[in-house]
């Protein structure tokens, strides 16, 4: 009788344990938009908030609360030194400074930031830096989709695929 009542609460407790292990997914997604007609390059980037202050306590070894009730200035500022690090273009071959606009939460769970390059013309490469996160964590992927001249790509950023060059 004992053995009729352990056999299937076992098996039931397996179940449950197995169906609450499941794969976190690590992922970025980031737009680049080449706007014309202000010369301008434009950036958004959308980051896990929780993979993201896991990212900037192990490249800075300092808790982080970026996105949440508890962020500091430091926090923002270390944000901000992290994304010019890991994010970079280069325009017809020349590195372009980055200019952090602002960011804000998304979801409870996103980190929506906005970025821009000014005073771009008309070019014929763009190469794209983004190992944001993959320093950490090697299941981080980034997808960046790039608008520019009336064409889209989507290129894919992951631990051993770093860098892009587009060809317009």
């Amino acid at each position: 009788m004992k053995n009729r009542l352990i056999y299937p609460f076992l098996g039931v407790l397996f179940l449950l344990l197995s169906a609450f292990t499941f794969h976190k997914f690590y992922v970025g997604v980031f737009q680049v938009n080449y706007a014309a007609e202000k010369k301008m390059i434009q950036i958004t980037s959308r980051i896990f908030i929780d993979d993201l202050n896991s990212g900037l306590e192990k490249k800075f070894h300092k808790k982080t609360f970026v996105g949440t009730d508890k962020e500091t200035p430091e926090d923002v500022e270390l944000l901000k030194k992290y994304l010019a690090e890991n994010f970079a273009i280069k325009v017809n071959g020349q590195s372009k400074t980055i200019t952090f606009l602002s960011k804000e939460v998304e979801s409870n769970d996103v980190l929506v930031c906005y970025s821009r390059i000014k005073d771009v013309e008309k070019f014929k490469t763009l190469e794209i830096l983004n190992s944001i996160l993959t320093d950490w964590n090697s299941e981080q992927q980034n997808i960046t989709h790039i608008s520019a001249f009336n064409t889209k790509k989507s290129v894919l950023f992951t631990e051993s695929s770093r860098k892009e060059l587009l060809k317009y």
